[in-house]
């Protein structure tokens, strides 16, 4: 695998201090020409699981060799490892804190390392700040192309659990849930086209039933509603609204799959 040399970041640092600019810096103290791109950086603090939830979704956009550079760490200084993770022919950096879990188990392929080499850290490290002291020398130098992904440290063979949620079956009814509210107020949920067959299922949420549409402009104005995002999963909205506030939903909220029972009506707000 070629680096590419292309860093993404994803973290829950905000935009109002500093961190995310300093960040940056020791990226590119390590390698000057490397390309930036921001994912994100209005992750929730803390929240391992919305961090981890766009990861999934969004690494597939970049060529092979990208390195992503996650840090939501509410362990940072503690006893949990940084790592490495080579899946799908890219490269994440992170804290092992089941962040990166599900990209590793989704490619067999997949290999992980302790990075336990402390001469890769910056000089006198924090315990507070391995975005910047630790995983951002690491980033920059995988991107580069002058160090090894084997060569950080040990190899991982049992990384921590997956944070990230799974639907499943209760009696008759599949049950997913909001894995986050983005900033028009959808809903986005872990349930994807593939748990949905054709006209074979209603979709319940906040306490409605939900017509499942192609496009927001194909709803009534103040419709709830469910359609298929950019990134094909199940996503709940409402037409020049926020669903999040309309269908009282939340991180954790579920969105239940039944048998259709009859025709579906439109909800209104």
């Amino acid at each position: 695998m070629t680096p590419s040399g292309i860093v993404t970041l994803l973290s829950d640092f905000g935009l109002e201090d500093p961190y995310v600019g300093v960040m940056k810096g020791a990226l590119l103290r390590q390698a000057a020409g490397l390309q930036l791109v921001d994912l994100s950086h209005a992750i929730p603090p803390q929240s391992v699981l919305s961090g981890a939830f766009w990861l999934t979704r969004v690494w597939r956009n970049f060529p092979s060799g990208t390195v992503h550079l996650a840090v939501i760490d509410p362990g940072v200084g503690s006893a949990r490892h940084g790592i490495v993770v080579v899946a799908h022919e890219h490269y994440f950096v992170g804290p092992d804190n089941g962040l990166l879990s599900a990209i590793h188990a989704s490619d067999p392929r997949a290999q992980a390392w302790v990075i336990d080499r402390v001469e890769l850290a910056l000089p006198a490290p924090s315990r507070t700040f391995h975005g910047r002291d630790l995983f951002a020398p690491v980033a920059a130098r995988l991107a580069a192309g002058i160090l090894e992904s084997s060569t950080v440290g040990q190899p991982l063979l049992q990384l921590a659990p997956s944070v990230l949620p799974l639907p499943f079956q209760r009696a008759a009814e599949f049950v997913g849930q909001v894995m986050t509210v983005d900033h028009f107020g959808n809903a986005l949920t872990n349930l994807s086209r593939a748990h949905i067959t054709a006209n074979s299922s209603e979709i319940h949420a906040g306490g409605r039933s939900l017509r499942l549409l192609s496009t927001y402009s194909e709803a009534a104005v103040g419709e709830a509603f469910a359609l298929f995002d950019s990134f094909d999963g199940l996503e709940l909205a409402v037409r020049d609204g926020h669903a999040a506030r309309t269908l009282a939903l939340s991180v954790g909220s579920e969105v239940v799959l039944r048998e259709r029972s009859g025709p579906v009506t439109p909800t209104q707000p």
